[in-house]
């Protein structure tokens, strides 16, 4: 299975207790919560609309937790889990749930692992049955055409068509992994290839003993249910899962140091067909400092958040020395993220020449301040993406699932809308002063088309 890597998108620890609705809501409607006595925890999101469930299970592993030596065994164990167990054949898993129309994938990140499957809602027990079994009973040996050794090789391969030939993915990695440097975040998921070839069977069985254990998982079920339903469900097949107990309470977050200096980094490659300038800054993350989050947000939003924004406005439409040009920020991790401008010049600007617009143009604008009505169409436009969002079935389960792997509650994933609509302008502002101030170090990354390029 690829790996979805959020940057975005984002990834909460519930210490054991008897089966009991923690945050029990009035609304029948509304999503609600309750843990197994061996320590899982069940998020129910009832959606009417079609008789369709979509099924989740969330590790709380991803690459942070990964031993030194051993990056991109989380990504590699994810692909593992279709593979076979004791009671499942070889790509078995797959077919089973394809046969009965449904859809299925995973996904890691640094902060989680997710698998899901969206079926039709008869079949919801089938899910939780398949997903219990490879819980406790995957197959891992030292086989060469065996479930580990033969996805090893699948992810090195895998790593080769994503990072290293693609020119923009490698010239980030090497950016991200500046801007982390120190941190657990440093090594990109997918891994480096002398890590992931060297992984053995041992490693896998000592990763899955560790992580892939009830109270380390949380279920999300999403869809055509009640709450009474996956609960019966839940303890049926989830109930009898003895855990571990092994998986290590303080996962390895802490705060990212700032950068000490300024870096510059390049990467040309023929497959490049325009050249892209961007500086990154580190962030925040709405974990670490949650108003601050959303102001950045909005005050990026603002700044380069689209065709009518204030970047893109002076330096595409009214300067016409640029083809594009905005800003971003990773706030959904745990720990900070970074802060990105971007662009690409027009033939004949150079790259420096677009550092120059775009950054006077930045300090221009953070002198003058942002207005109300540019703050609220900003404002406006996060809570309205954030409320579509739930028009989906499969994107609230992940909206969910995410915001408890990192520790928030129902009611708190479910106010960002109305969080975000509070957002001020000064806030707003303050937030992009002090992400991009001129105190601040950065990196500059240079993608070029050809060696000595632009």
């Amino acid at each position: 299975m690829k790996p979805t890597i959020l940057a975005g998108l984002a990834a909460c620890w519930l210490m054991f207790s008897p089966i009991a609705a923690a945050e029990a809501p009035a609304d029948p409607n509304a999503p609600s919560t309750f843990t197994l006595d061996n320590g899982m925890q069940v998020v129910v999101v009832p959606d009417r609309r079609a008789p369709v469930v979509t099924h989740m299970v969330w590790y709380r592993v991803g690459a942070v937790d990964e031993a030194p030596g051993k990056s991109g065994i989380a990504h590699l164990f994810e692909h593992v889990m279709f593979k076979e167990t004791e009671n499942i054949g070889p790509e078995e898993f797959t077919s089973i749930v394809q046969r009965l129309g449904g859809q299925l994938n995973a996904f890691t990140s640094w902060d989680y692992t997710a698998y899901f499957e969206r079926v039709h809602r008869d079949h919801l027990g089938r899910m939780m049955e398949l997903e219990a079994d490879r819980m406790v009973n995957l197959i891992i040996n030292d086989d060469p055409e065996g479930p580990f050794i033969s996805e090893r090789d699948v992810v090195k391969e895998e790593r080769r068509q994503r990072i290293e030939n693609n020119p923009n993915a490698l010239l980030q990695e090497q950016v991200l992994s500046t801007l982390w440097r120190g941190h657990p975040y440093e090594i990109t998921v997918i891994g480096l290839m002398d890590e992931v070839a060297a992984l053995t069977p041992e490693d896998g069985l000592e990763f899955y003993r560790q992580y892939y254990s009830p109270e380390n998982a949380i279920l999300v079920v999403a869809g055509d249910v009640t709450e009474e339903e996956v609960r019966a469900l839940a303890e049926r097949y989830y109930g009898p899962i003895q855990p571990t107990g092994l998986a290590i309470n303080e996962r390895p977050w802490r705060s990212v140091e700032p950068l000490t200096e300024s870096h510059f980094l390049s990467h040309s490659d023929p497959k490049v067909r325009q050249p892209v300038w961007s500086r990154y800054y580190l962030g925040t993350s709405q974990r670490r400092n949650y108003e601050k989050a959303l102001a950045l947000e909005v005050g990026l939003q603002v700044l380069g958040g689209g065709l009518t924004s204030r970047l893109y406005q002076a330096l595409v439409e009214e300067q016409k020395l640029a083809i594009n040009v905005a800003t971003f920020s990773w706030t959904t991790l745990h720990d900070e993220g970074p802060a990105v401008i971007f662009g690409t010049p027009v033939t004949g600007v150079t790259l420096e020449e677009l550092e120059a617009a775009v950054m006077a143009e930045i300090e221009r604008i953070l002198e003058e301040g942002f207005t109300e009505p540019e703050v609220t169409r900003a404002r406006n436009r996060l809570a309205a993406s954030a409320i579509y969002q739930r028009d989906s079935q499969a994107s609230m389960a992940n909206m969910f699932g995410a915001g408890k792997v990192l520790g928030w509650t129902l009611e708190e994933i479910k106010a960002y809308p109305d969080d975000i609509r509070r957002v001020t302008p000064e806030a707003a502002l303050a937030a992009v002063r002090a992400v991009f101030g001129p105190d601040r170090h950065f990196i500059t990354a240079h993608l070029l088309p050809e060696e000595g390029g632009f």
